[in-house]
């Protein structure tokens, strides 16, 4: 097996981190600018866990989309600005959930696969993280 040269290195990845960082910041957008009364209409308990949400909370989130946003951009451009922000976009990702997963009820009032798409952004933060800190292992980030 050969590793390719930072100019031929497959850009999809980054393409698809792209994209998903893209659809973090528009649900960032949506939960944050929620009508909570429209919400609590078809979802009250949703409504509530936002309306209760810390501030902290909600920062983590802004940091955790916005950082794996950058990140995304500059492994599309080869810069190795990538690693930091991955960094600190999977932490911000724990310590949003942080609040979800050990401040609210969230399981017991949801059950247990009301963690199944936070596990899915935790694995996707890891896994972008993975990628930049491999790519500026092999030289394709400069």
């Amino acid at each position: 097996m050969t590793l390719q040269s930072p100019s031929n290195a497959p850009r999809w990845p980054a393409i698809i981190f792209l994209l998903w960082s893209l659809m973090g910041i528009a649900a960032f957008l949506a939960q944050s600018t929620a009508d909570l009364t429209e919400l609590a209409k078809s979802d009250p308990y949703q409504a509530q866990i936002w309306s209760k949400m810390p501030l902290w909370a909600w920062i983590a989130y802004g940091v955790a989309v916005a950082c794996g946003l950058g990140s995304a951009i500059y492994l599309l451009l080869r810069s190795k600005k990538a690693v930091p922000l991955s960094i600190v976009s999977v932490v911000a990702v724990l310590v949003q959930f942080a609040y979800t997963f050990f401040m609210t009820d969230i399981l017991a009032v949801k059950g247990p696969a009301a963690a199944a798409f936070p596990v899915l952004i935790i694995l996707m933060s890891v896994a972008q993280l993975w990628l930049a800190k491999n790519w500026l292992k092999r030289g394709t980030l400069k």
